[in-house]
This record gives C-alpha cells, sequence and structure tokens, in this order.
C-alpha cells in the first residue's frame, strides 16, 4: 500500500532545489491545497499537513500539464465531479509514497521464517503484502520461504498489494538496478536474480520461479470491501499506516484482523503502533502483532 509522501519525496526536492516559488507556472491557493486534502483522504486515507504543500505543487502540476488544464481548478473541478474518472488513479499514483528495499526492517522476516516452520504437513500458506510498492517487500517475503522450505517451489502463495498501478507494474516486471541488491549476499543474489546482460547491462531480473510464487493486485485499503479470504498467516502492512489518522487506521485493522488466521502474525512500520486498537490486535514483538484473545 505498496505499499502511501517520500520515494518521490527525495524527488520532488530534487525539484524544488533552486527554484523560484514566487514564479511558479501555476498557483496553487489555499483553497487548493485543502481541496486536493480532501480529496486524496476520502479515495487513500492519506492525511497531509501544510508541510506538504510544495510537494504536493510538484507531484500534482505534471498532472496539470497532462490534462491541458491552466489552473488547480481547471484540474479539480472535473475529477471531482466524475468519481469513475481514469484520472482518479494518476492523481492517485501521483500523491502517494513508494519507498522500499529488499529485507527492509531483517528481523520481521528472521520471525516470518519461524512462522513458516511452524507449518502443518501438507498445509499451504497464505501469505500478503499490503503495501507492496516497487516489488522489493514481496519478494523478500518469496526469498524467505525459499530459505525455509530449501525450495524454489515452497508451499505458499503471496499476494501482493497496492493502490498505486505504476509501481504494481514495476514489480510484476521484477526487474531492478544492481544497486538494489548490492545489500544481500552473494548467495541470495546468485540464487535468486539473474544479472542482465549487453543492453540489459546494470540490471538484474527476480528469478521466474521465485517470481511465480507472488500475485500482484491493486487494492485500495479503504475501498468498500477486500475481495480476498485468506485466512492468511502473515499479513505485512508497513510503512503506510503512519499516513493515515487514528480512525482510518483502525478502519483497516478492523478488515485486516478476520483476514489473519488464529496463528497468524500482522507486521507494522519501525514507527508504526497499534495500541489504540488494542481490542483487535495485541503486541508479541517488535512491531509485530496478533490478533487480540477476545477475537
Amino acid at each position: 500500500m505498496s505499499t502511501q509522501l517520500a520515494a518521490r519525496d527525495a524527488a520532488g526536492a530534487v525539484e524544488l532545489a533552486g527554484f523560484d516559488l514566487n514564479a511558479r507556472e501555476f498557483t496553487l491557493t489555499d483553497g487548493d491545497f485543502r481541496r486536493v486534502c480532501a480529496m486524496i483522504r476520502a479515495r487513500a486515507g492519506i492525511a497531509l499537513n501544510d508541510s506538504k504543500r510544495d510537494l504536493v505543487y510538484s507531484r500534482l502540476v505534471r498532472r496539470l500539464r497532462a490534462c491541458g488544464a491552466d489552473s488547480f481548478r481547471a484540474y479539480l473541478d472535473p475529477l471531482e465531479a466524475d468519481a469513475n474518472a481514469d484520472e482518479w488513479q494518476e492523481f492517485t499514483n501521483a500523491l502517494t509514497t513508494n519507498l522500499t528495499s529488499f529485507f527492509r526492517e531483517e528481523h520481521h522476516f528472521e520471525r516470518l521464517a519461524e512462522l513458516l516452520a511452524q507449518r502443518q504437513p501438507g498445509e499451504h500458506l497464505l501469505l500478503w503484502c499490503a503495501a507492496s510498492s516497487t516489488g522489493e517487500e514481496p519478494y523478500s517475503i518469496a526469498i524467505t520461504a525459499a530459505e525455509v522450505f530449501g525450495t524454489m517451489k515452497p508451499p505458499v502463495s503471496i499476494l501482493a498489494t497496492d493502490i498505486d498501478t505504476q509501481v504494481l507494474a514495476t514489480a510484476a516486471e521484477g526487474i531492478y538496478t544492481q544497486d538494489r541488491i548490492e545489500k544481500l549476499s552473494d548467495a541470495r543474489r546468485r540464487k535468486f536474480f539473474k544479472r542482465g546482460a549487453g543492453g540489459n547491462q546494470g540490471l538484474c531480473r527476480v528469478n521466474d520461479e521465485l517470481r511465480s510464487l507472488v500475485s500482484f493486485r491493486q487494492l485500495n485499503l479503504l475501498g468498500e470491501r477486500y475481495p480476498m479470504k485468506g485466512p492468511f498467516r502473515a499479513v505485512f502492512c508497513r510503512n503506510v499506516m503512519i499516513y493515515f489518522d487514528k480512525p482510518t487506521q483502525y478502519t483497516v485493522l478492523s478488515r485486516i484482523a478476520p483476514l489473519l488466521s488464529p496463528e497468524g502474525l500482522l507486521f507494522a512500520g519501525h514507527s508504526e503502533s497499534f495500541f489504540h486498537a488494542g481490542d483487535l490486535f495485541e503486541s508479541c514483538g517488535r512491531t509485530i502483532y496478533k490478533r487480540a484473545r477476545s477475537r
């Protein structure tokens, strides 16, 4: 959600460096900014504050140009009038965050390995990455499963979802620059990735068998319903809740809880805590949760 403002924050900061804010192509009024904030919050649950104003401008000005709008109002009016407009996805893609890496917060994958090792004979495990971004997280889950079971065909299926269709397309391709995997061990790089040659020099691709373990699907965590049934042995919902206010977090957590198996685990981001949802989840490790006993 993906995995929902910082991978592109840096790009936005570069764009703004040396930029004369008083000579902008378009004017983002207070009313325009408040309107954008309300629209993205209603659509994706993202809560923006005043510190994100320049970033909102740098992200959306591209959409104004693409749509031929001569003002933010001219861009937002038709969007707000048509809840089913294709441009809504572009609007949402522009304002979501996609900062990720392979085996980020490695202690989570160590705990996942322990959880997978508890599998019962003949059991097929379902795993869900709820904010998959460009794919590094679900592929890290897949690598963990392959290592635990000692095969490229472990008894797992991984669902990877995100609201951003652009990052999902990147994730499904499984193609990365070599620097994205440089922190992985030599053994992991050799076993799970193919180095590019010729025109693909400097690139690598996730092994086909590993990619087959992951299904990428678009999902808005604030959507009316979640189409999957579960139960999931593990749910990774990391570094997305920080963009939601507490009531929105609770709404999302209340939808995740019934999809998690009784012995399953929910993995959160390093700066996220769900103590306000104690009736749904209880802590069982560093940013790791299980369903509350009352459920």
